[in-house]
């Protein structure tokens, strides 16, 4: 049983290292692909997509080494093993989040009501870009929450909800596009101005689940008790006689 059990453990640990390093490598793919077509385009969409996948690398370089830290078993330093790293691999990227959106903000609001109007080239590799992420992206979001739900891993579960979550402001990047490229062609100004819109989106969109990435996060990290179980265990304790 032993053995049974020491089998499923390495298989566990090599599946979760292998979609955690299939993430990294398709976050630098996008990241780099990303940041020369928005500096081509001068796109702050897809700059602001360039910026969250850099964030996804340093996210998916930070999920590598905790999968491979929380493996570890308990030691004279650590009496109840490494599971705790994923849980703070999670509260970094939360951090790591909002930074990223401070910048996205700052720089949308600039677009948006400043006095030089920023050109966008809203052409096929713009459009192209972003239409390659969304693909990538849900591919690895279904791996890893996959991967995370057989193994009941937080850290590839935050990997998971984070790549889904680039899928939507994907889609709100493409719409910017979309009008950007309708102001050129039929000559209305303001219709330029919906890229910097849709990175304020994106921006949006981002704060409102690293927000709950991290107030999970911190919960695990100091032990709270789900208010589910808490119901449970008050029922169930209300149930016995004399208590």
């Amino acid at each position: 049983m032993s053995a049974d059990h020491s089998e499923f453990d390495l298989r566990a640990h090599r599946e979760k290292r292998w979609v955690a390093i299939s993430s990294l490598v398709a976050a630098m793919v996008l990241t780099a692909t990303k940041i020369v077509v928005g500096l081509w385009t001068n796109s702050l969409g897809i700059l602001s997509e360039a910026a969250h996948s850099a964030l996804d690398l340093a996210a998916a370089a930070i999920t590598v080494w905790t999968v491979r830290t929380s493996a570890q078993p308990a030691d004279a330093e650590h009496h109840y093993g490494h599971g705790k790293f994923e849980n703070l691999s999670a509260l970094v990227q939360t951090v790591l989040l909002w930074i990223v959106c401070g910048w996205i903000i700052v720089e949308g609001f600039r677009r948006l009501f400043g006095v030089e109007e920023a050109h966008v080239d809203a052409n096929v590799w713009a459009f192209g870009v972003i239409v390659f992420s969304i693909v990538v992206d849900l591919s690895r979001s279904r791996a890893l929450a996959h991967a995370a739900k057989k193994y009941r891993s937080q850290a590839l579960e935050a990997d998971a909800l984070h790549f889904s979550t680039d899928v939507w402001s994907s889609l709100v990047v493409l719409l910017g596009l979309f009008c950007a490229a309708a102001g050129q062609q039929f000559g209305i100004a303001w219709l330029h101005r919906a890229d910097a819109a849709a990175a304020l989106a994106v921006a949006g969109i981002v704060i409102v689940v690293s927000l709950r990435l991290g107030r999970r996060a911190v919960d695990e990290l100091v032990d709270a008790v789900p208010a589910e179980l808490r119901d449970r265990v008050e029922q169930a304790a209300a149930a016995v006689v004399g208590v």
